[in-house]
């Protein structure tokens, strides 16, 4: 319990930080602990704000970090001794703790008279890690060297984890809901405009002589200081134009689902002010009064029940063009960064596209296409409606699961 931290070199991929934080939450969870992705976190930036060097300090940022009640203590303790070594506090008064196997799946209590922590597992000291080995770290004859050379080390999984790195294509509807949670620590920024209003500013250039006069009438009527304005500024209006075709539904569900989460909720926006959704498929539909819904499941019912061509086919161009006329040149978009959501797949004419995503491109501050199939490398748009919108667009992100979304938000808050 009182080896260094340090002994493990920083260079070294099993002294992550994060995957340490995930396998002692996981082994806190499975021992019957509420802790969850968020704690986690909270462990992880404890232990390289602090930083922990000793195992002293890391049993204090685990304990600050993953015990919320006194109550949890006594298990929280026990399950620290018997992944870090040392004898648990409370000997053999509680429960074995369930060792984990290679598939990440409970194997029952550990055999009697040994601990994870046992003299000869870590050499050079304690070496606290969780490793994760994909199947290519074996050999031919299908075993595991790397283990073979760590005998302490163990694999835990963090179901979020997981999820993150999963196309949006492959999830199910629990599954998504799991994401919901994550995503709702996400921010959306867009960049500010300029309004014709003016604020109080002390390096403000335009003078402001009405706020000059109220000032002087604490000094006898002489004008010590010279107040000064600057023009106020504000976000930008974010248009999402999102493709709900057979395609997109998979992706629309869950890029909806995030409009719907940012900062709580569109109804808890801030200032930037809620997002104007639309859909679109064989028809243009606005999504936004959906997004004002109770929970993600009702906004999605609600949001499926005002476009009658969910999963239809795509008319792109055809839905633009109805945008452009009715919407977006009229003030809408005029300024605003536009986001749309598809694949960039055309039933109709790709020059139709072509010609309303030039109209687009006249009038917005900042047009961001978000389309899951450039996360191919071989993806080249050559053909159909996305080689038509191509070169009308600020930023292409692939936007296909959790991990590639910081890329969309980089995108949308850029400029």
């Amino acid at each position: 319990m009182t080896g260094a931290l340090s002994s493990v070199p920083a260079t070294d991929p099993r002294a992550d930080v994060a995957t340490l934080a995930a396998g002692l939450g996981t082994a806190l969870h499975s021992a019957g602990l509420p802790v969850g992705p968020d704690r986690c976190e909270r462990l992880a930036r404890a232990v390289t704000v602090m930083p922990a060097r000793t195992m002293a300090e890391l049993h204090a940022c685990a304990l600050a970090t993953l015990v919320s009640d006194p109550g949890q203590v006594t298990t929280f303790e026990r399950v620290f001794a018997a992944l870090f070594g040392g004898p648990a506090p409370f000997g053999d008064q509680m429960p074995p703790v369930p060792a984990v196997s290679r598939d990440g799946q409970d194997s029952g209590p550990l055999p009697s008279g040994r601990t994870r922590g046992q003299a000869g597992d870590w050499p050079d000291g304690v070496r606290p890690q969780v490793t994760e080995t994909s199947s290519s770290s074996r050999d031919d004859d299908g075993d595991d060297d790397s283990l073979d050379e760590v005998p302490g080390t163990f694999r835990v999984a963090s179901a979020a984890e997981r999820l993150r790195g999963r196309d949006f294509a492959q999830l199910s509807d629990g599954e998504l809901r799991q994401l919901a949670e994550l995503m709702r620590g996400m921010t959306i920024a867009v960049p500010a405009r300029r309004t014709r209003r003016y604020q109080r500013a002390r390096d403000g250039k335009r003078p402001d002589l009405r706020g000059t006069l109220r000032q002087a009438r604490h000094s006898g009527g002489e004008a010590i200081r010279l107040a000064r304005r600057a023009p106020r500024s504000r976000p930008r209006r974010l248009v999402v134009l999102c493709d709900i075709s057979g395609s997109m539904e998979p992706y629309a569900r869950a890029l909806l689902m995030l409009l719907y989460c940012i900062n709580g909720g569109p109804v808890r926006a801030g200032a930037q002010g809620r997002p104007e959704v639309f859909s679109f498929a064989t028809r243009l539909t606005r999504l936004t009064p959906a997004l004002v819904a109770a929970t993600p499941d009702t906004m999605l019912a609600k949001a499926g029940e005002a476009a009658p061509d969910w999963s239809g086919g795509t008319r792109i161009g055809a839905a633009l063009k109805e945008f452009n006329d009715r919407y977006g040149c009229r003030g809408l978009a005029r300024g605003a960064v536009v986001l749309i959501i598809s694949d960039g797949w055309e039933t109709g004419d790709p020059a139709l596209l072509g010609v309303q995503m030039a109209r687009l491109h006249r009038v917005a501050h900042r047009v961001v296409w978000a389309n899951p199939r450039t996360q191919s490398p071989r993806y080249r748009p050559e053909v159909g409606g996305m080689a038509a919108a191509w070169p009308y667009c600020d930023a292409v992100v692939s936007a296909h699961n959790l991990d590639a979304l910081p890329d969309l938000l980089s995108a949308l808050r850029t400029g």
